[in-house]
């Protein structure tokens, strides 16, 4: 149950009784406990819209609230200050809701599309595809949780010049029909790739066979596009593995590379030829409120990151029928998408009730302030950032549990380690800039996943020492006597209106918020309500609280993409 969305609703109804229509509530959780749990703050500016004095509408809303049956949910409502009104829930209306809780799916299940990852196959994965990768993975679990059919979406690089300089120097270095040559020389697609950008630069007579090998490559050559498979096969191999490790939900299925609309970019620059002026031979698009135009082709013809990606969003509506497309690249991308969504609006490709979403993340930075590198200031691989981090990991978890057989001891470190670079992301805002520090995100202390995943393990521990299976209080709601237990109870039954909010604004760090927030309620009940110790009936309830807790931190550490131990 979305609670805070429910409280809305019976205030948007008292706000009308009281004489005051289409006011906004701005219902939202008290910032303080004197507060009570939800306040709501709109009768201020309902009151100066419509003349009224803030406290006696406020007290007039309390009254309709009354009269509409707040009581079966709320034990005390209250006016404060100007207008403010406080409610605080019922114990009774707690326990009753938490056995019951659970994700509810949505009335209204949208076709999401969530753009993210795509990497640009020439190299390897590096950390700069960390963001869009689990930003968008945690993304899409979020919105299926919830009902919504969402449809992952790679868009991965697989053409123009770089991979013409990449086929020239294959054919130079070993490109012949035998693939284990290929396979050899290709086994670090970073130093292949340096490489051939080295003499791409250097040599004019390279550069100009590299030019030639795109034009063979695009026009369907059947050698050019037999070593281009080859290239392509390997170089998706990293990134199956790096998806792996990182667990994440992207498959082969999802791949939607930019060579599909190789043969669809013609028919899309022809569609547009009402919006299109030629400008110093080139075909571009003119668009109200920009400083410079929207090439869709170039003066020799060729076209462009922009004109797949109007293809793209094309295909999006006629193969899926989406209502929703979520891209999550980078910020310095802002201006690109601005452009394509109102390029796409202007030619009629997307109806004006589907909404197209940039969804920019920041930059993940190094200790001295600038993009996170290697100390020769090369990128860092992503498969040797992951190693690095089980490695790290390894090491406190010995130092943590040295009781641990050495096989699951392992398994816990791979958990933790990959757990802590996925979290240390997705609990900032994604718009943000941060800097990569190990030993922050590997804490057991504070906002993170180790600390996160220490209080699920803490919770199973409390169930194997009382010889009891969670699963046996699946369902049951507790009763709620002690104000801890009620705090607790209260931070469960916001789960819903966070994933909720979560997927309206595409921001998963409110969901890492609310988990950090629910295991300190947990903390605290823990410190003060004995569970096994507790007398039978309060220690069945207690469990129950318990139960509901571990797998409110396991449901939602997974929607992020970040697995759980059951100890550590």
């Amino acid at each position: 149950m979305n609670l805070r969305a429910a409280l809305t609703e019976r205030f948007v109804r008292a706000f009308d009784a009281a004489g005051v229509e289409d006011a906004a509530p701005l219902l939202r959780p008290a910032g303080r406990p004197e507060f009570g749990d939800y306040q709501a703050n709109g009768a201020m500016a309902a009151a100066k819209r419509a003349g009224r004095n803030p406290r006696g509408l406020a007290e007039a809303v309390v009254a309709a609230l009354q009269a509409d049956g707040v009581d079966a949910v709320a034990e005390r409502v209250e006016v404060a200050g100007p207008g403010f009104v406080n409610i605080t829930l019922s114990p009774t209306f707690v326990a009753a809701s938490l056995g019951a809780a659970g994700v509810e799916r949505t009335q209204r299940p949208e076709r999401i599309v969530v753009d993210y990852s795509s990497p640009n196959l020439a190299k390897e994965m590096h950390v700069g595809h960390l963001r869009s990768t689990i930003i968008g993975d945690a993304m899409a679990r979020i919105l299926e949780a919830l009902g919504h059919q969402v449809i992952r979406q790679n868009h991965v690089g697989d053409w123009g010049t770089q991979f013409g300089m990449l086929l020239a120097h294959l054919a130079d270095v070993g490109g012949g029909e035998g693939a284990g040559t290929d396979a050899a020389k290709l086994e670090d697609l970073e130093a292949f790739y340096a490489a051939a950008r080295q003499r791409f630069d250097a040599d004019a007579e390279f550069a100009g066979r590299a030019r030639q090998m795109v034009v063979a490559l695009q026009g369907g050559e059947a050698a050019a596009r037999a070593h281009w498979q080859r290239f392509i096969e390997l170089s998706l191999s990293h990134c199956r593995a790096t998806y792996e490790r990182l667990g994440v939900t992207l498959s082969d299925a999802d791949l939607e590379p930019e060579s599909r609309y190789n043969e669809d970019l013609p028919k899309v620059v022809a569609d547009l030829s009402g919006l299109i002026t030629v400008s110093e031979g080139a075909k571009c698009i003119f668009l109200d409120g920009f400083d410079v135009p929207m090439m869709v082709q170039k003066r020799d013809g060729g076209y462009l990151y922009a004109t797949t990606d109007l293809a793209s969003v094309r295909h999006r509506l006629q193969r899926y029928g989406a209502t929703r497309i979520c891209y999550f690249t980078d910020a310095r991308q802002a201006l690109h998408f601005k452009q394509l969504f109102a390029a796409v609006r202007l030619a009629g490709f997307v109806p004006p009730e589907c909404s197209l979403e940039h969804l920019p993340f920041g930059t993940v930075m190094g200790a001295d302030g600038r993009p996170f590198r290697t100390r020769d200031g090369g990128q860092v691989k992503l498969t040797a950032l992951l190693d690095e981090a089980v490695q790290r990991a390894s090491r406190v978890v010995g130092e943590k549990s040295p009781h641990l057989p050495p096989e699951e001891a392992a398994e816990v470190a791979r958990v933790v380690g990959i757990g802590a670079v996925k979290y240390a992301d997705l609990m900032r805002h994604r718009a943000s800039d941060y800097v990569f520090d190990w030993d922050a995100m590997l804490s057991f202390d504070g906002n993170t996943a180790p600390y996160l995943q220490y209080a699920y393990a803490r919770i199973n521990s409390l169930f194997r020492r009382g010889g009891v299976e969670s699963d046996a209080f699946s369902g049951k709601a507790p009763s709620i006597e002690t104000g801890a237990e009620r705090q607790l109870g209260v931070a469960l039954l916001r789960f819903q209106e966070t994933l909720e909010a979560a997927a309206a604004e595409a921001l998963p760090h409110y969901l890492c918020g609310y988990l950090f927030g629910l295991a300190g309620a947990f903390s605290r009940f823990y410190e003060t309500c004995p569970v096994l110790d507790a007398p039978a009936p309060v220690r069945e309830s207690r469990l129950a609280l318990c139960a509901i807790t571990g797998e409110t931190l396991r449901t939602g550490l997974g929607l992020l993409g970040i697995e759980t131990a059951e100890r550590m």
